[in-house]
């Protein structure tokens, strides 16, 4: 049996729904997210629109809960009815847009079958939680506001988490302005799984310019790192055939299509569950990996609520021991403060439903 197969018939009654605004002012934007609060039965099921573009989420909570979606289902009938279903009441600035949003109201259709049914996710799916290893993704140079020249990259931040948590690992954005004496401190830390080379990204403010020679430098300094999302292009491709075994990927992975579908087949792949959109593809993601012995780590995106548990409660069931980009949230709001849980996240499933008890 699938693992989707195992909760697609679980019973679902929904009677109404709530949004709930979040916003966290962050350096260079303003994060804004969407608690959706699905209730029916006397239980209530959480989940969080991820969704970046801040005029998505201000139309989507000053429409209100207009949708129909009160009735008797199921996860799987649930999922259909969503395919009939404008979940955006103008059309959102990015495509990609309706999976996040398509994610939040399965996942809280998800927590509120099993609140409903007496289980958890875990239980139901046969698994047992473990602890969740975690990285610490960041840029060194903050976002510049609109109109403002970037600031330099500087390893200081990493430094700080560093003073604070001696163990912490990392995940990082490298751009272009990252010289050898940078890569070489940062080298010197000891502290870096991955490097996401944001190139696979356009239209975005985390763009990067894709450089071949800091391509070949960020090979060669970090020989044991994970090479994410770069371009594959004349110049790139030659470097990135050598180290192929390196490479892993997000941006582009919605689907087992997608992941099947890289220029050489991954031996890691970085699975968000928002990004996949409604919960068949997900589950078949994970399946999909595990038979055919691709690893996969966990995918943050700047979750302010209770999808930030959400996708620690996936890795706790499925990939554990990988370099999870997931976090507690006070790494990414705050981050050089004391007293947030180390890695790895003992685990925390509530003991129904689809949530974990820190985020």
């Amino acid at each position: 049996m699938s693992s989707y197969e195992r909760i697609a018939d679980l019973p679902l009654t929904i009677e109404s729904y709530e949004l709930e605004g979040i916003e966290h002012e962050a350096p260079g934007f303003t994060r804004l997210s969407t608690v959706i609060h699905l209730h029916g039965a006397g239980e209530e099921g959480v989940g969080e629109d991820v969704v970046y573009d801040a005029l998505d989420h201000v139309a989507f909570q000053d429409a209100g809960p207009v949708l129909g979606l009160a009735g008797e289902h199921t996860i799987d009938s649930f999922s259909k009815l969503l395919d009939g279903v404008e979940l955006f009441p103008s059309p959102p600035e990015r495509e990609v847009s309706v999976n996040y949003r398509r994610w939040a109201f399965e996942s809280a259709a998800l927590d509120l079958a099993l609140r409903q049914a007496g289980t958890s996710l875990h239980e139901r799916l046969g698994r047992e939680p473990r602890p969740v290893n975690f990285v610490v993704s960041m840029r060194l140079a903050p976002l510049p506001a609109e109109g403002e020249e970037p600031e330099p990259s500087t390893i200081d931040p990493v430094r700080e988490c560093l003073a604070i948590y001696p163990g912490l690992r990392f995940k990082l954005d490298p751009t272009n302005d990252w010289g050898d004496e940078l890569i070489a401190a940062l080298v010197g830390t000891g502290a870096v799984d991955s490097l996401d080379l944001k190139g696979q990204y356009s239209g975005t403010p985390v763009d990067v310019d894709t450089d071949p020679e800091l391509y070949g430098k960020l090979i060669e300094a970090f020989p044991e790192a994970w090479l994410e999302d770069p371009e594959v292009n004349d110049e790139t491709g030659p470097i990135l055939d050598a180290v192929s075994e390196r490479v892993t990927w997000d941006a582009p992975i919605h689907s087992v299509a997608d992941i099947e579908g890289q220029p050489w087949r991954p031996k890691m792949v970085n699975i968000k569950p928002s990004r996949f959109g409604p919960l068949s593809e997900l589950f078949a993601a994970y399946d999909h990996c595990e038979q055919n012995g691709i690893g996969a780590y966990g995918g943050g995106q700047w979750e302010l609520g209770p999808g930030r548990g959400h996708i620690q409660y996936m890795a706790s069931i499925f990939h554990p021991d990988t370099p999870n980009d997931t976090a507690p949230t006070g790494y990414n709001t705050h981050g050089n403060e004391p007293g947030l849980p180390p890695s790895p996240l003992e685990p925390a499933p509530t003991p129904t439903g689809f949530r974990w008890e820190t985020g």
